[in-house]
């Protein structure tokens, strides 16, 4: 069966794109070009996973996320916006989206995303992450790779938190630098670069297999050992 996606965005040009690239890669797409709508088809909890538009005629795109969670529909939620300072995108995460993309975007970007929710634990209430040997404990904050426990600084925790995540699927820079650091991604920052191999340093001693994986012009992955 394949993957449902409901697209909610008011405008037709932005809806169609969005659209055409899921289809074309084997999504079944709906789309709803009011907040109303979008609404009525979001409670039906039919969906995999769904992009609403941050500003919508009728209901607004934060108005139909929380009106979902409050009643217990746990669809993924990725956050269209043309808003994208820091507390735009803290209140669309606070009204119970699970990503938020700032407007304009590539499409392979916005595919790239929803992927990675669709691949995320289904309980995200979960305290110790688990890929392979590697462990990451989110109350205590210990990382361990087999016996092995794992100096690691509080920025290469989230990310690593972030990777292990989204494990065995390729993160873009510009994931990484919005997640993890909360700013739009300059091209020309190698911030995510330099965090990214200190902390490839630590998960990937001398002698093990490696876990940790650059994606050449793309990003990383983190998979465990074969």
């Amino acid at each position: 069966m394949s993957t449902r996606v409901l697209v909610i965005e008011d405008d037709p040009e932005t809806a169609g794109e969005i659209v055409a690239e899921l289809s074309a890669q084997g999504f079944q797409v709906d789309w709803a070009a009011t907040g109303s709508d979008g609404l009525a088809r979001a409670e039906s909890g039919s969906y995999d996973v769904m992009t609403v538009d941050r500003l919508l005629p009728e209901v607004d795109g934060l108005t139909i996320v929380e009106n979902i969670r409050s009643q217990g529909i746990k669809t993924p939620v990725l956050v269209l916006s043309a808003l994208g300072e820091v507390d735009d995108r803290v209140r669309g995460l606070k009204a119970g989206g699970d990503d938020y993309l700032t407007k304009p975007f590539a499409l392979v970007e916005l595919s790239a995303r929803l992927d990675a929710l669709l691949r995320r634990p289904a309980d995200p209430r979960e305290t110790v992450l688990r890929v392979g040997p590697l462990t990451l404990d989110l109350i205590e904050r210990v990382v361990k790779r087999g016996p092995r426990e794992i100096d690691i600084l509080p920025r290469e925790f989230q990310l690593l938190e972030y990777l292990m995540r989204h494990a065995d699927q390729v993160v873009t820079r510009t994931m990484l630098f919005e997640e993890v650091w909360h700013y739009r991604f300059d091209p020309r920052t190698n911030l995510v670069d330099v965090h990214m191999g200190r902390l490839r340093r630590k998960v990937d001693a001398a002698g093990e297999a490696p876990m940790i994986h650059s994606v050449r012009g793309t990003g990383f992955v983190l998979r465990a050992p074969a």
